[in-house]
Protein backbone atom coordinates (compact mmCIF):
# COMPACT_ATOMS: atom_id res chain seq x y z
CA UNK A 1 0.00 0.00 0.00
CA UNK A 2 1.46 3.26 -1.17
CA UNK A 3 0.90 6.06 1.25
CA UNK A 4 0.69 10.35 1.68
CA UNK A 5 -0.47 12.46 4.48
CA UNK A 6 -2.71 15.74 4.58
CA UNK A 7 -0.07 18.73 4.10
CA UNK A 8 1.83 18.67 7.06
CA UNK A 9 4.66 21.53 6.69
CA UNK A 10 8.08 21.64 4.34
CA UNK A 11 10.30 20.03 7.10
CA UNK A 12 7.84 17.02 8.11
CA UNK A 13 6.98 16.40 4.26
CA UNK A 14 10.76 16.32 3.24
CA UNK A 15 11.13 13.52 5.96
CA UNK A 16 7.89 11.84 4.92
CA UNK A 17 9.40 11.94 1.18
CA UNK A 18 12.78 10.06 2.09
CA UNK A 19 10.57 7.72 4.10
CA UNK A 20 8.01 6.45 1.03
CA UNK A 21 5.76 9.06 0.92
CA UNK A 22 4.18 9.34 -2.04
CA UNK A 23 1.14 11.90 -2.33
CA UNK A 24 0.66 14.87 0.20
CA UNK A 25 -2.96 16.87 -0.65
CA UNK A 26 -4.61 19.68 0.81
CA UNK A 27 -8.43 20.61 1.80
CA UNK A 28 -9.75 23.76 2.66
CA UNK A 29 -11.96 26.46 4.52
CA UNK A 30 -12.85 29.75 4.69
CA UNK A 31 -9.47 30.53 5.98
CA UNK A 32 -7.14 28.13 3.34
CA UNK A 33 -6.90 27.71 -0.22
CA UNK A 34 -6.54 24.37 -1.52
CA UNK A 35 -4.51 25.65 -4.43
CA UNK A 36 -2.52 27.81 -2.49
CA UNK A 37 -1.52 24.96 0.29
CA UNK A 38 -0.51 22.99 -3.20
CA UNK A 39 1.66 25.69 -4.30
CA UNK A 40 3.49 25.53 -1.41
CA UNK A 41 4.14 21.44 -1.66
CA UNK A 42 4.70 21.96 -5.47
CA UNK A 43 7.75 24.18 -4.16
CA UNK A 44 9.05 21.65 -0.97
CA UNK A 45 9.10 18.27 -2.28
CA UNK A 46 10.79 16.53 -4.83
CA UNK A 47 9.26 13.25 -5.94
CA UNK A 48 6.07 13.10 -4.65
CA UNK A 49 2.43 13.67 -5.75
CA UNK A 50 0.32 16.81 -4.70
CA UNK A 51 -2.84 18.63 -5.23
CA UNK A 52 -5.98 20.08 -3.38
CA UNK A 53 -7.83 17.48 -1.91
CA UNK A 54 -10.49 18.01 -1.82
CA UNK A 55 -10.97 21.62 -3.81
CA UNK A 56 -14.51 22.80 -3.62
CA UNK A 57 -15.30 21.95 -7.83
CA UNK A 58 -18.61 24.50 -8.36
CA UNK A 59 -16.97 27.32 -6.64
CA UNK A 60 -14.61 28.19 -9.38
CA UNK A 61 -14.97 27.88 -13.03
CA UNK A 62 -13.46 25.07 -15.40
CA UNK A 63 -10.83 27.45 -16.68
CA UNK A 64 -9.80 28.45 -13.32
CA UNK A 65 -9.35 25.06 -12.04
CA UNK A 66 -7.33 24.02 -15.36
CA UNK A 67 -5.24 27.30 -15.12
CA UNK A 68 -4.29 26.76 -11.49
CA UNK A 69 -3.52 22.97 -12.52
CA UNK A 70 -1.38 24.24 -15.15
CA UNK A 71 0.63 26.28 -13.00
CA UNK A 72 0.98 24.31 -10.58
CA UNK A 73 2.60 21.75 -13.25
CA UNK A 74 5.08 24.26 -14.19
CA UNK A 75 6.13 23.75 -10.56
CA UNK A 76 6.14 19.94 -9.93
CA UNK A 77 5.44 18.70 -13.72
CA UNK A 78 4.27 15.43 -13.74
CA UNK A 79 3.40 15.55 -10.07
CA UNK A 80 0.06 17.57 -9.95
CA UNK A 81 -3.69 15.46 -9.35
CA UNK A 82 -6.51 17.39 -9.19
CA UNK A 83 -9.06 16.26 -6.01
CA UNK A 84 -12.34 17.95 -6.13
CA UNK A 85 -15.47 17.60 -4.78
CA UNK A 86 -19.10 18.92 -4.77
CA UNK A 87 -19.04 19.79 -0.89
CA UNK A 88 -22.66 20.48 0.62
CA UNK A 89 -25.79 22.58 -1.13
CA UNK A 90 -25.72 24.37 1.57
CA UNK A 91 -22.58 25.68 1.53
CA UNK A 92 -22.16 26.05 -2.62
CA UNK A 93 -25.36 28.41 -2.25
CA UNK A 94 -24.91 30.23 1.12
CA UNK A 95 -20.85 30.39 1.25
CA UNK A 96 -20.06 30.33 -2.58
CA UNK A 97 -23.13 31.63 -3.81
CA UNK A 98 -23.24 29.54 -6.85
CA UNK A 99 -25.76 26.94 -7.95
CA UNK A 100 -25.02 23.59 -7.21
CA UNK A 101 -27.81 21.86 -8.58
CA UNK A 102 -27.85 18.28 -10.35
CA UNK A 103 -24.39 17.56 -8.76
CA UNK A 104 -23.47 14.72 -10.83
CA UNK A 105 -24.08 15.54 -14.02
CA UNK A 106 -23.03 19.37 -13.21
CA UNK A 107 -19.48 17.73 -12.53
CA UNK A 108 -19.25 15.53 -15.01
CA UNK A 109 -19.54 18.65 -17.51
CA UNK A 110 -17.24 20.13 -15.02
CA UNK A 111 -14.33 17.68 -15.06
CA UNK A 112 -14.36 17.43 -19.00
CA UNK A 113 -14.92 21.36 -19.20
CA UNK A 114 -10.98 21.16 -16.96
CA UNK A 115 -9.98 18.50 -19.46
CA UNK A 116 -10.55 20.44 -22.66
CA UNK A 117 -8.62 22.66 -21.40
CA UNK A 118 -6.05 20.85 -20.01
CA UNK A 119 -5.68 19.13 -23.17
CA UNK A 120 -5.54 21.37 -26.10
CA UNK A 121 -2.89 22.31 -27.82
CA UNK A 122 -1.52 25.76 -28.80
CA UNK A 123 -3.95 28.33 -30.85
CA UNK A 124 -6.92 25.48 -30.65
CA UNK A 125 -9.96 26.51 -30.11
CA UNK A 126 -11.60 24.73 -26.49
CA UNK A 127 -15.35 24.59 -27.21
CA UNK A 128 -18.13 22.99 -24.79
CA UNK A 129 -21.87 23.15 -25.09
CA UNK A 130 -23.65 21.68 -22.07
CA UNK A 131 -26.45 22.00 -19.87
CA UNK A 132 -24.58 24.14 -17.15
CA UNK A 133 -20.80 25.30 -19.29
CA UNK A 134 -20.60 26.69 -22.14
CA UNK A 135 -16.75 27.29 -22.99
CA UNK A 136 -15.59 28.41 -26.70
CA UNK A 137 -12.34 30.13 -25.92
CA UNK A 138 -9.60 29.94 -28.18
CA UNK A 139 -5.88 30.95 -26.64
CA UNK A 140 -3.62 33.32 -28.69
CA UNK A 141 -0.60 32.63 -27.29
CA UNK A 142 2.20 29.51 -26.88
CA UNK A 143 0.90 28.63 -23.63
CA UNK A 144 -1.06 25.35 -23.90
CA UNK A 145 0.10 21.68 -24.93
CA UNK A 146 -1.45 18.75 -23.43
CA UNK A 147 -0.83 17.77 -19.73
CA UNK A 148 -1.44 14.65 -17.68
CA UNK A 149 -3.13 15.86 -14.90
CA UNK A 150 -5.12 12.48 -13.27
CA UNK A 151 -8.88 14.35 -12.34
CA UNK A 152 -10.34 12.48 -8.97
CA UNK A 153 -13.49 13.12 -7.28
CA UNK A 154 -14.46 12.82 -3.60
CA UNK A 155 -17.37 10.43 -4.09
CA UNK A 156 -19.82 9.55 -1.83
CA UNK A 157 -22.98 8.84 -3.53
CA UNK A 158 -23.58 5.90 -5.95
CA UNK A 159 -24.12 8.96 -8.64
CA UNK A 160 -20.64 10.96 -7.67
CA UNK A 161 -19.20 6.97 -7.93
CA UNK A 162 -20.87 6.40 -11.24
CA UNK A 163 -19.70 10.54 -12.37
CA UNK A 164 -16.00 9.66 -11.74
CA UNK A 165 -16.25 5.97 -13.57
CA UNK A 166 -17.29 7.85 -16.39
CA UNK A 167 -15.14 10.72 -16.90
CA UNK A 168 -12.42 10.83 -14.16
CA UNK A 169 -9.38 9.26 -13.17
CA UNK A 170 -10.60 7.91 -10.04
CA UNK A 171 -11.45 8.30 -6.65
CA UNK A 172 -10.54 10.17 -3.59
CA UNK A 173 -12.38 8.18 -0.78
CA UNK A 174 -13.73 9.81 2.05
CA UNK A 175 -11.97 8.86 5.86
CA UNK A 176 -15.15 7.06 7.02
CA UNK A 177 -14.71 4.10 3.64
CA UNK A 178 -14.67 0.59 5.18
CA UNK A 179 -13.70 -2.27 3.21
CA UNK A 180 -17.14 -3.61 2.79
CA UNK A 181 -17.60 0.15 1.42
CA UNK A 182 -15.11 0.26 -1.50
CA UNK A 183 -15.96 -3.65 -2.32
CA UNK A 184 -19.51 -3.63 -2.28
CA UNK A 185 -20.17 0.07 -3.03
CA UNK A 186 -17.48 1.85 -4.51
CA UNK A 187 -16.18 -0.81 -6.95
CA UNK A 188 -19.41 -2.03 -8.88
CA UNK A 189 -20.58 1.87 -9.51
CA UNK A 190 -17.07 2.59 -10.70
CA UNK A 191 -17.07 -0.05 -13.42
CA UNK A 192 -20.93 0.59 -13.76
CA UNK A 193 -20.21 4.25 -14.66
CA UNK A 194 -16.98 3.19 -16.70
CA UNK A 195 -18.42 0.87 -18.94
CA UNK A 196 -20.92 2.32 -19.72
CA UNK A 197 -19.12 5.15 -21.65
CA UNK A 198 -16.80 1.64 -22.88
CA UNK A 199 -13.77 2.62 -20.32
CA UNK A 200 -11.83 -0.29 -18.58
CA UNK A 201 -12.58 0.15 -14.76
CA UNK A 202 -9.53 -1.43 -14.21
CA UNK A 203 -7.06 1.29 -14.53
CA UNK A 204 -8.85 3.86 -12.49
CA UNK A 205 -7.41 5.23 -9.45
CA UNK A 206 -8.75 4.22 -5.73
CA UNK A 207 -6.87 6.65 -3.16
CA UNK A 208 -8.24 7.36 0.36
CA UNK A 209 -8.30 9.06 3.29
CA UNK A 210 -7.83 6.77 6.36
CA UNK A 211 -8.53 8.55 10.05
CA UNK A 212 -4.98 7.65 11.46
CA UNK A 213 -4.07 9.01 15.37
CA UNK A 214 -0.94 6.79 16.84
CA UNK A 215 0.50 8.24 19.95
CA UNK A 216 2.35 5.63 22.02
CA UNK A 217 2.75 8.46 25.04
CA UNK A 218 -1.14 8.61 25.15
CA UNK A 219 -3.00 5.67 23.15
CA UNK A 220 -5.93 6.60 25.42
CA UNK A 221 -6.67 9.84 23.55
CA UNK A 222 -5.65 8.58 20.23
CA UNK A 223 -8.37 6.50 20.54
CA UNK A 224 -10.81 9.13 21.98
CA UNK A 225 -9.66 11.57 18.57
CA UNK A 226 -10.56 9.03 16.22
CA UNK A 227 -13.83 8.03 17.63
CA UNK A 228 -14.76 11.92 17.83
CA UNK A 229 -13.98 12.33 14.20
CA UNK A 230 -16.02 9.45 13.16
CA UNK A 231 -18.69 10.75 15.55
CA UNK A 232 -18.73 13.78 13.64
CA UNK A 233 -18.81 12.72 10.32
CA UNK A 234 -21.81 11.04 11.16
CA UNK A 235 -23.73 13.68 12.43
CA UNK A 236 -24.98 14.79 9.02
CA UNK A 237 -27.19 11.64 7.02
CA UNK A 238 -24.75 12.15 3.66
CA UNK A 239 -23.03 8.86 4.92
CA UNK A 240 -26.47 7.19 5.83
CA UNK A 241 -26.23 4.25 3.10
CA UNK A 242 -23.09 3.91 4.44
CA UNK A 243 -24.71 3.65 8.35
CA UNK A 244 -27.56 0.97 7.15
CA UNK A 245 -24.76 -1.02 4.88
CA UNK A 246 -23.19 -1.90 8.40
CA UNK A 247 -26.65 -1.81 10.32
CA UNK A 248 -24.88 0.88 12.89
CA UNK A 249 -28.44 2.91 12.82
CA UNK A 250 -28.40 3.14 16.86
CA UNK A 251 -25.42 4.55 17.31
CA UNK A 252 -25.53 7.19 14.81
CA UNK A 253 -28.84 7.92 16.35
CA UNK A 254 -26.93 8.31 19.71
CA UNK A 255 -24.46 10.52 18.48
CA UNK A 256 -26.76 12.86 16.33
CA UNK A 257 -28.85 12.97 19.50
CA UNK A 258 -25.79 13.92 21.78
CA UNK A 259 -24.67 16.51 18.86
CA UNK A 260 -27.76 18.68 19.13
CA UNK A 261 -28.01 18.42 22.82
CA UNK A 262 -25.02 17.38 24.52
CA UNK A 263 -21.36 18.00 24.94
CA UNK A 264 -19.72 17.48 21.73
CA UNK A 265 -16.39 15.78 23.45
CA UNK A 266 -19.05 12.70 24.26
CA UNK A 267 -19.74 12.42 20.31
CA UNK A 268 -17.03 9.30 20.42
CA UNK A 269 -18.98 7.67 23.58
CA UNK A 270 -21.52 6.30 20.47
CA UNK A 271 -19.04 5.00 18.19
CA UNK A 272 -18.55 1.36 18.77
CA UNK A 273 -15.38 -0.73 18.63
CA UNK A 274 -16.75 -2.42 15.63
CA UNK A 275 -17.12 0.97 14.20
CA UNK A 276 -13.65 1.79 15.40
CA UNK A 277 -11.83 -0.95 13.58
CA UNK A 278 -13.74 -1.19 10.17
CA UNK A 279 -12.86 3.00 9.63
CA UNK A 280 -9.65 4.11 11.89
CA UNK A 281 -6.06 3.15 12.62
CA UNK A 282 -5.45 4.17 16.44
CA UNK A 283 -3.85 3.78 19.92
CA UNK A 284 -0.06 3.03 19.80
CA UNK A 285 2.28 1.59 16.92
CA UNK A 286 1.62 -1.64 18.40
CA UNK A 287 -2.56 -1.50 17.97
CA UNK A 288 -1.99 0.19 14.67
CA UNK A 289 0.05 -2.33 13.01
CA UNK A 290 -3.17 -4.85 14.38
CA UNK A 291 -5.63 -2.78 12.87
CA UNK A 292 -4.20 -2.53 9.74
CA UNK A 293 -3.69 -6.21 9.40
CA UNK A 294 -7.26 -6.88 10.29
CA UNK A 295 -8.39 -4.77 6.94
CA UNK A 296 -8.99 -6.25 3.73
CA UNK A 297 -9.36 -3.80 1.82
CA UNK A 298 -7.72 -0.53 2.22
CA UNK A 299 -7.22 2.28 -1.12
CA UNK A 300 -4.20 1.86 -3.07
CA UNK A 301 -2.80 5.39 -2.09
CA UNK A 302 -3.59 5.94 1.84
CA UNK A 303 -4.00 9.47 2.96
CA UNK A 304 -3.07 8.92 6.35
CA UNK A 305 -5.34 12.25 8.34
CA UNK A 306 -4.90 12.95 12.02
CA UNK A 307 -8.18 13.60 13.16
CA UNK A 308 -9.51 17.36 12.90
CA UNK A 309 -12.21 17.91 15.30
CA UNK A 310 -11.82 19.11 18.45
CA UNK A 311 -8.25 18.29 17.90
CA UNK A 312 -5.85 21.29 18.52
CA UNK A 313 -2.71 22.38 15.25
CA UNK A 314 -0.75 20.86 17.78
CA UNK A 315 -1.87 17.73 18.41
CA UNK A 316 -2.50 17.40 14.42
CA UNK A 317 1.41 17.86 14.19
CA UNK A 318 2.23 15.47 16.93
CA UNK A 319 0.26 12.88 14.93
CA UNK A 320 1.29 13.70 11.66
CA UNK A 321 4.79 13.08 13.50
CA UNK A 322 4.41 9.62 14.94
CA UNK A 323 3.00 8.41 11.67
CA UNK A 324 6.05 8.98 10.47
CA UNK A 325 8.01 7.88 12.89
CA UNK A 326 6.32 4.38 12.61
CA UNK A 327 6.83 4.39 9.34
CA UNK A 328 10.28 4.71 9.12
CA UNK A 329 11.15 2.67 12.13
CA UNK A 330 8.52 -0.15 12.14
CA UNK A 331 7.34 0.17 8.31
CA UNK A 332 4.15 -0.30 9.66
CA UNK A 333 2.58 1.26 6.47
CA UNK A 334 5.36 -0.13 4.00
Amino acid sequence: MKWGMPWPGTVLAQQCEEAGATAFCAGEFVDASAYVTASEMAHATTAARIGPGIAYAFARSPFVHAAAARHLNKIARGRVFLGLGAGTGRMNRDWFGVDSSHPAPRMRELVSCIRAFLTAEDYQRITFDGEFYTVNARIQAPVMGPIDIPILLGAFNIHMIRTAGAVADGVLGHGLFTDRWWNEVVDPQLRLGAERERRDSAGLLRWGWVITAIDDADPQRAIEDARRQIAFYLTVKTYDSLVTLHGWQDEVAAIRREFASGDPRKLGNHVSEEMLWSMAVCGDAGQAREMLSNRRRLPELAILSPPAFLVSSRRRANYCANVLAVVSEMGVFQ
